[in-house]
């Protein structure tokens, strides 16, 4: 009997080796092999091949972005659902195997005297104990096989989208901090121009009060004073939501000396933009491997749909002892063994089956779109950021370079002013220039830094 057992679980083993699954090849990538000519300066480094630590070197940024990683709740609950996928996979894998259970019963029974045959009420027992399994299919032509594979792709999906939640998160934390730094700088910026402009204010209205001062001017001097009093105002309040959207994505309190940054000058180390990088990189990317795990597990279920076509087998078999006395159960000559082989062959279901594989079929067509369309996308993602680096170092240079020139010719205008050349107008007005100027910079400056945070995310390198 346990020879039986023996032989239906070898079968197991040795049954459904391949799938029906088609044959799986990468598509080719629907976007040019190279960047748009001419549109980064090449560095030495590609930082899309090391991790955050090597890309953010800042050591408040890098405290950060760990203490992150630690306590978000998005990026916990990503991982939650690998533990879930995982499990879900494990479920599919164990039909590949038998389920042996061991099992045992016993049965009491009373036959009345009329429906007796020999005329008498009888009383009857039956006991028995057994090993085996049931209804256990032979995957001789894969479709426990596919769907196993199919369930192990989407569980990798789910590992691609973690490693993708991960790296937008570090990079939400860099712009977070970015804008903090630049935050900081504008309300720096604005304190010192107010209290520039509250000591030529009290110097225009005792110059007013002298009578040397008209009163256009003594009210244009105030008006710069409100107007650096309301930017004031304005930035803290800024910084005090730069603050709690850090708190939030770090999902704990955030130590003070993190939050110390006063100026984007002050945030040291985020590596430049590369040159000469083959758009093949983009295949790394969490989102489009995640897409590509998608597609093969859309093929996976191409090979279960088929296999509904063919013959399905399956097999209960059991061993064990049987008596009708419980003290004799496991005695001499009291083995018995079942063994029910089982093959179905559909017939007619009305079209159900292939409807199944057109369904499947389609599937996997959509999942190709959407891989194609994920490669585009990053594509896209990537080209922007290496557009925009040339124009906005120029723009930073030409920036600065316009803030000298508003500095110098506030310098004058105040000069004329002091020695009764000019109206205080044209010194409000060279001084509203040279603040625009400078909070200007300051904008430029958050833009050429955050734009080497997105490319960070776009290559989707260094998540681990």
């Amino acid at each position: 009997m346990y020879r039986t057992i023996l032989a239906a679980a070898l079968a197991t083993v040795l049954g459904g080796c391949s799938t029906l699954a088609p044959d799986y090849l990468t598509p080719a990538a629907p976007v040019p092999t190279q960047w748009p000519a001419g549109s980064v300066a090449p560095v030495a480094s590609s930082p899309a091949v090391v991790g955050w630590e090597q890309y953010f070197t800042d050591p408040r940024l890098r405290q950060l972005i760990a203490l992150t990683l630690r306590n978000n709740r998005d990026l916990r609950v990503a991982g939650l659902n690998i533990e879930k996928a995982r499990a879900l996979y494990q479920i599919q894998r164990a039909d590949l195997f038998p389920g042996i259970n061991a099992g045992g019963s016993g049965t009491g029974q009373r036959i009345p005297a009329g429906l007796s045959n020999t005329g008498r009420a009888t009383v009857s027992h039956e006991y028995s104990a057994n090993l085996g399994f049931s209804a256990y299919e032979l995957d001789f032509f894969g479709r426990i096989r596919s769907l196993k594979d199919q369930v192990l792709y989407q569980f990798m999906a789910t590992e691609e989208a973690r490693r993708s939640a991960q790296i937008s998160l570090i990079g939400e934390v860099a712009t977070a901090y970015l804008a903090l730094a630049a935050d900081s700088e504008r309300l720096q910026l604005a304190n010192e121009t107010r209290r520039s402009q509250q000591a030529t204010y009290e110097l225009t209205r005792r110059r007013f009060e002298l009578g040397s001062a008209s009163a256009l001017d003594l009210h244009q001097a105030q008006t710069s004073v409100e107007t650096a009093r309301a930017d004031v105002a304005r930035y803290t309040g800024q910084l005090a939501q730069d603050r709690n959207a850090l708190a939030l994505l770090a999902g704990d309190d955030l130590p003070a000396d993190i939050l110390q940054v006063d100026s984007l000058a002050s945030v040291a180390g985020i590596a430049g933009i590369p040159g000469g990088l083959p758009s093949e990189l983009l295949q790394r990317r969490p989102d489009v491997l995640q897409a590509e795990r998608q597609l093969q597990a859309a093929n996976s279920s191409i090979g279960a749909a088929r296999a509904a076509f063919f013959p399905s087998i399956t097999l209960t078999a059991s061993g064990g002892s049987a008596s009708t006395q419980l003290s004799e159960l496991f005695a001499s000559g009291t083995s018995a063994w079942r063994f029910v082989p089982q093959i179905t062959l559909p017939i007619f279901d009305g079209g159900r089956i292939r409807a199944n594989l057109d369904v499947a079929k389609v599937q996997e067509q959509i999942a190709l779109a959407q891989y194609e369309k994920a490669i585009q996308t990053a594509f896209r993602e990537v080209a922007d950021t290496l557009v925009q680096n040339v124009p906005l170092q120029q723009q930073l240079a030409a920036q600065q370079a316009l803030v000298e020139v508003t500095s110098a010719s506030h310098r004058l205008s105040r000069a004329r002013f002091d020695k009764g050349v000019d109206s205080y107008l044209a010194v409000l007005d060279s001084q509203r220039a040279e603040y625009g100027a400078r909070q200007n910079l300051i904008s430029v400056r958050l833009a050429g830094l955050a734009n080497q945070v997105t490319f960070y995310k776009a290559m989707g390198g260094g998540a681990d």
